[in-house]
C-alpha cells in the first residue's frame, strides 16, 4: 500500500506540467494579491552571468563573500533557492531563458543553431510593446553575427556584440570575450543617452568572466585563492556599479531586476569538469534572484521562495509584471504570486503518514551535448518530490532529501520509482516537444569560433537530434575532460601539451574525427605540416562534411607546396561557408599559385566584401594587381594593408613598389624607409 501510495504521489507530481495553460489559470485564480497595475511599464534589467553556481551566491547561503552587490538586491527583491536551468549550454540555456520554452520545444540545444522566427521572443515581445531594447553580451558564444547565437538579436535596438575568432598571439579579451568592466560600461553608456520622457526599456547585460579558463583581474585575483571564486567576486562588483548607476538615474527603484546563471560549473563532483556533459545539481542548480518594481520592493526584508522553479519561468514573469498578455506558445509560469507571499501555491497530495503536502512542480533538463560531441548518448531528468532521475544507458536515481550530492543511485533498489520517474521523463518531453521546424548546421568558421572558448566544435548536422542509447557519459567522463583540456591548450598556444592529450584521447576514442582535427590543428600551429597532413587526412576521411577538417587540411598541403590539391578543400569550404571571409582568402593564395589569377581576385573581392580591414586579403590584391601592371588599382588596397598593420615590412614594400612602377619616387623613398624600420616579418 505504501508503494502504490508513492507512486501515486509521484504520478501527481509528474502531471503537474501537461497542460502549461492550466497550471497558469490555476495560479491566479489562488489567493495570492495580483500585481498592482501600473499606469506605466516599468523599465526591465535582465542580468545572466555565465557558468555561475548557486553555492557562490551569499544571498543564497554561500559565507564566501563574493556578491555582496547582488546580496543587497537581494534585500529588495526574492531569491529563489531551488532555481533550475534546463540544458547546461550558454546558448542554449538562454533561449529557454528568453523564450520561455524548453529546449524540446525551442530547438536550440546546440551552438548555432537558429532562433525560429515563430517563437515567442522576450526582447522582441517587449520591442512590440514600446520597448526600448539593449543587449550587451561578454562573449562571442552569444554573438549573433558571428553565427554562434542566430537570430538572438531579433527585437533589440542594439546587440552589442561585434567579437573574432582568438588567435595564439591575440589577447582574449579583445577577440572572444569583454570582461564584466568593459560589458557593464557599455551598458552604462548606452543609459546615458536615454532622453528625459523616453520610453520603458529592456536590457540585457550579461558576463562571461565565471566560465573558464579562470583569469581574474586584479585585485580578485590576488584577493581569492579559487580564481573561479575571484571571477564571481569581480562580476558582482562590477553589478555594483551598473547598480550604482541605476539608483543615480533614479531607474533602480521602479525597475523590474531578474539576475541568474545560465548555468553552474562542475568542479569533479561526478567527474565532470566545466559543463555540457552532466544534468547534476552542480551545473544545473542555479541563482534566480528577481526584484520586483516600485515601492513595495524598496526596504524590503528579503523573502526567500524554496519552491522548485526553472528558467523557463522568467520570460512569463516580466511579462505579466510588465502588463503584457503571456503568449500561449510560452510554457513557464510566472512567479509573481510566489515573490509576493514568499511561498509557492502547489498541487498537494497525501503522504505515507496521511498528512497533506505541497508538490513541488517537477523540473525538467536535457542534454545533446555528448551525443554532438562524441556520439554517447544523450542525458535527460527530471526533478519530481524528493527525487533527482536521469535518463541515462545506465539509468540513475538520487534522493535528494538525504542525498542533496547524488552521491548515491539508488536506481537499481527502487525499481517502482525509478520506472515511474522514467516514464515521467519522456512524457514531460513529448508533451512540451514540438517538431522541428528548421534544423541547422555549423559551418567552419562557426566551429572554429567555438573552438576558440573550450567547445568541442563538431559541425555535424544541428538541431534536436539527441538520444538515449549507446556509450554512457559516465563512462568515458574523462575523455570529455581531456578534450575540452586540450581544445582550451590549442586555442592559447600551448600545443605540446594539447598535442598529449588529444592523443590519449585518441587511444580511447580511435574514431573521433573531432580529436584527429585538433591534434592535426595542434601540429600546423607548430609548422610541422608533414605531421599534420596525415593526422587531418584522417579527420576528413572520418567525417567527409567537416568543412574545418578541409580548411586545415587544406592549409597544411598549401604549405607543403601541394598547391593544386589543396584548392579542392578550400573550394569546398567557400562553398559550405560563403561568409568566411578567411576561407575565400585562402582560396585565392592558392588561386594565385596556380595561375589563376582572375579567379584570385573575385576571390580576395568577396573576402573583402565580408571583411574590408582583412590585411592579408589587401595585401595579396594590391599586389596582384602591381604585378599585372594595375598599380593605380592596386594602391588603395596596398595603402589599407600597411594601414591595419603600419610594422609590416612587406606591406611598405609593396607599397614601394608600386611608386616605382607609377614614377613617384618621393613616395617609394618613404615606404621603403618605413619598410626598414618596421619589426614585422614579411607575411608569405
Amino acid at each position: 500500500m505504501r508503494v502504490l501510495r508513492l507512486l501515486g504521489i509521484l504520478l501527481l507530481a509528474s502531471s503537474g506540467w501537461s497542460v502549461t495553460q492550466q497550471a497558469r489559470l490555476a495560479h491566479t485564480t489562488n489567493d495570492a494579491p495580483a500585481p498592482a497595475k501600473r499606469t506605466q511599464k516599468p523599465d526591465v534589467i535582465l542580468i545572466t552571468v555565465d557558468t555561475t553556481r548557486a553555492d557562490r551566491m551569499g544571498f543564497l547561503g554561500s559565507n564566501r563573500g563574493l556578491t555582496p552587490n547582488l546580496d543587497a538586491v537581494a534585500r529588495d527583491g526574492t531569491a529563489f533557492t531551488r532555481a533550475y536551468a534546463h540544458v547546461p549550454l550558454t546558448t542554449a540555456s538562454h533561449a529557454t531563458i528568453l523564450t520561455g520554452t524548453y529546449p524540446q520545444y525551442n530547438h536550440v540545444n546546440d551552438f548555432g543553431v537558429p532562433l525560429a522566427a515563430g517563437l515567442p521572443y522576450l526582447p522582441d515581445i517587449l520591442h512590440q510593446h514600446g520597448y526600448r531594447t539593449a543587449a550587451f553580451v561578454g562573449s562571442l558564444i552569444l554573438d549573433p553575427v558571428a553565427g554562434t547565437a542566430p537570430g538572438f538579436d531579433r527585437g533589440f535596438d542594439l546587440y552589442d556584440a561585434g567579437f573574432r575568432i582568438k588567435t595564439a598571439k591575440d589577447n582574449r579579451y579583445e577577440t572572444v570575450e569583454r570582461r564584466a568592466g568593459e560589458v557593464v560600461a557599455r551598458a552604462l553608456a548606452w543609459l546615458k543617452t536615454r532622453p528625459a520622457g523616453a520610453p520603458p526599456f529592456f536590457l540585457w547585460v550579461h558576463l562571461y568572466d565565471p566560465h573558464d579558463p579562470y583569469d581574474p583581474p586584479e585585485p580578485y585575483k590576488a584577493k581569492f585563492p579559487d580564481p573561479y571564486d575571484g571571477e564571481i567576486a569581480y562580476a558582482d562588483a562590477m553589478l555594483g556599479k551598473l547598480f550604482t548607476a541605476l539608483k543615480a538615474a533614479g531607474v533602480y527603484q521602479d525597475a523590474l531586476i531578474a539576475m541568474m546563471a545560465d548555468h553552474g560549473e562542475a568542479f569533479g563532483e561526478h567527474g565532470e569538469r566545466t559543463h555540457g556533459i552532466f544534468l547534476y545539481d552542480e551545473t544545473i542548480h542555479v541563482p534566480l534572484l528577481i526584484k520586483l518594481p516600485g515601492p513595495a520592493a524598496a526596504g524590503k526584508r528579503r523573502v526567500s521562495v524554496n519552491a522548485r522553479v526553472g528558467l523557463v519561468d522568467v520570460t512569463p514573469t516580466v511579462l505579466e509584471v510588465a502588463g503584457i498578455a503571456i503568449p500561449k506558445e510560452i510554457q513557464g509560469q510566472p512567479l509573481v504570486g510566489e515573490m509576493q507571499l514568499g511561498t509557492r501555491h502547489s498541487e498537494r497530495a497525501v503522504d505515507d503518514h496521511g498528512v497533506d503536502r505541497p508538490i513541488d512542480r517537477p523540473i525538467y533538463s536535457e542534454t545533446d551535448y555528448p551525443h554532438r560531441a562524441f556520439k554517447w548518448s544523450s542525458l535527460r531528468a527530471l526533478r519530481s518530490g524528493k527525487y533527482l532521475a536521469i535518463d541515462a544507458p545506465k539509468r540513475e536515481l538520487y534522493d535528494q532529501a538525504n542525498d542533496p550530492k547524488g552521491l548515491s543511485n539508488i536506481a537499481d533498489s527502487s525499481p517502482a520509482v525509478t520506472d515511474t520517474l522514467m516514464a515521467g521523463v519522456e512524457q514531460f518531453r513529448q508533451q512540451t516537444g514540438a517538431e522541428l521546424a528548421a534544423a541547422a548546421k555549423l559551418g567552419p568558421e562557426q566551429t572554429e569560433k567555438l573552438r576558440a572558448l573550450g567547445y568541442v566544435g563538431g559541425d555535424s548536422g544541428q538541431g534536436h537530434e539527441g538520444r538515449i542509447g549507446g556509450i554512457d557519459p559516465k563512462d568515458r567522463i574523462e575523455i570529455a575532460n581531456l578534450m575540452h583540456d586540450g581544445i582550451l591548450e590549442v586555442e592559447q598556444g600551448e600545443y605540446q601539451v594539447a598535442i598529449g592529450k588529444l592523443e590519449r584521447v585518441l587511444q580511447s576514442e580511435p574514431d573521433s574525427a573531432i580529436a584527429y582535427l585538433q591534434l592535426g590543428t595542434a601540429w600546423t600551429r607548430l609548422k610541422d605540416y608533414e605531421k599534420a597532413l596525415p593526422i587531418l587526412q584522417k579527420a576528413v576521411e572520418l567525417k567527409t562534411d567537416s568543412g574545418l577538417a578541409q580548411y586545415e587540411l587544406g592549409l597544411a598541403l598549401f604549405e607543403t607546396g601541394s598547391w593544386k590539391e589543396s584548392a579542392p578543400q578550400f573550394e569546398q569550404v567557400v562553398a559550405r561557408s560563403p561568409r568566411w571571409a578567411d576561407a575565400h582568402f585562402s582560396l585565392a593564395a592558392v588561386y594565385a599559385r596556380i595561375d589563376r589569377v582572375p579567379d584570385a581576385l573575385q576571390e580576395l573581392d568577396q573576402c573583402l566584401a565580408l571583411n574590408p580591414n582583412h590585411y592579408r586579403a589587401n595585401l595579396l590584391r594590391g599586389r596582384l594587381l602591381s604585378l599585372l601592371g594595375k598599380a593605380e588599382e592596386g594602391l588603395p588596397n596596398l595603402r589599407k594593408a600597411a594601414a591595419v598593420e603600419p610594422d609590416s615590412r612587406e606591406a611598405h614594400l609593396f607599397l614601394a613598389d608600386a611608386y616605382a612602377q607609377l614614377g613617384r619616387p618621393g613616395d617609394e623613398k618613404i615606404e621603403r624607409a618605413r619598410a626598414e624600420k618596421a619589426q614585422a616579418p614579411p607575411v608569405r
